[in-house]
């Protein structure tokens, strides 16, 4: 397979797999079996960050209006919302950047081709994704509590195979949030978190000896960015419309085959 096709290939892998609730972590853990070699993470950790940076652009790009507002209002005494809104941000990032911190060694050997559990982590995303379809749609706020019990749903979600958007959409859902501001606070939530391991990557000093070519590193990154415009915006209005339950299905399937594959 050419590099231009792997790319192109990783790009919408990423880009799709990052807003839709089945696991950008494991499907590109299954991709990296399937292809034969590390396309991303540690051995090719330029086109880990340029694929996430693109996903993370697309979400701006999409909020742009919401973050714009939320910019706004941090500079407004008058109505806290927004600055209330962004401490909420904050605070659900907590978890999930312990955990990375803390754990990084740990983690990093769970991201070394393991489809079994990779399997069996999509068919808990499945679960969980079925557990949200059924619940009762509210117009419930994010509130604090439900932010720190969003951001440990997060960081749970770290591991390969549980689907971050997933985890974050279905807790939401489940704590009895709105639908679409479950989705909005779980797409935001994420960004200063990209950004933040993105400058932890560029400054390891083993980054720019990787030398991927920029076109092999730009085909991937625009693959990505558009195919995440179109997932996150799809992805609001599934949740809106409580259509999970297809994804669900999917992650079932595709993690008992995963599994299935690596038992035979």
């Amino acid at each position: 397979m050419s590099a231009f096709l792997e790319a192109i290939i990783l790009g919408i892998i990423q880009g799709l797999t990052e807003f839709l609730p089945v696991s950008s972590s494991g499907h590109l853990e299954l991709a990296n079996a399937i292809l034969g070699k590390q396309q991303v993470g540690g051995e090719n950790m330029q086109m880990t960050v340029v694929l996430h940076f693109a996903t993370a652009l697309s979400t701006i790009v999409i909020f742009r209006k919401d973050i714009l507002d939320i910019i706004k209002g941090l500079f407004d005494n008058k109505d806290r919302s927004h600055q209330y809104f962004s401490l909420k941000i904050i605070l659900s990032m907590i978890p999930a950047a312990t955990v990375g911190l803390l754990f990084e060694d740990q983690l990093e050997q769970l991201f070394t081709g393991n489809t079994l559990f990779v399997g069996m982590m999509l068919i808990l995303t499945g679960a969980l994704l079925y557990l949200a379809d059924k619940a009762k749609s509210t117009g419930k706020e994010v509130g604090w509590k439900d932010s720190v019990l969003i951001g440990l749903a997060q960081a749970i979600a770290i591991l390969p195979g549980i689907s971050r958007s997933g985890a974050t959409i279905s807790t939401s859902v489940l704590l009895k949030i709105d639908r679409t501001k479950a989705a909005r606070f779980s797409f935001l939530m994420v960004v200063p978190l990209i950004f933040g391991k993105m400058a932890k990557d560029l400054m390891d000093p083993t980054f720019f000896e990787q030398g991927q070519s920029l076109t092999y590193l730009g085909t991937g990154f625009i693959a990505s960015f558009l195919t995440g415009l179109l997932a996150c915006s799809w992805m609001i209005k599934l949740v809106k419309q409580s259509k999970l339950i297809y994804f669900a299905i999917y992650c079932m399937l595709i993690g008992a085959l995963a599994i299935a594959i690596n038992i035979l």
